[in-house]
């Protein structure tokens, strides 16, 4: 009886796996295309008004400090961590 329960684990294990590599998959697929149409927006775009890829990234980055300045701001302080992981 034992021996036909680990069987039976290891098939689930195998099958849970094999599951979760599919999702990766499919997760970095998604990703891929999302990537490819925001490209061709921005080529559209930049091709309809010149100046849009640059005037976005700026954008972007301006954003990106922000959130980041945000999310330093608003983080918990853990006296435990080290200064540089906080």
């Amino acid at each position: 009886m034992t021996r036909d329960n680990e069987l039976s684990t290891a098939h689930v294990e195998r099958k849970l796996l094999e599951e979760i590599d599919s999702l990766r998959k499919e997760d970095e697929r998604l990703y891929n295309i999302l990537a490819i149409d925001i490209w061709a927006l921005a080529k559209t775009m930049d091709e309809l008004q010149p100046g849009f890829w640059g005037a976005f990234m700026k954008n972007r980055e301006k954003a990106l400090k922000r959130y980041l300045a945000e999310m330093t701001k608003n983080k918990p302080t853990d006296s435990k961590r080290p200064p540089f992981l906080r």
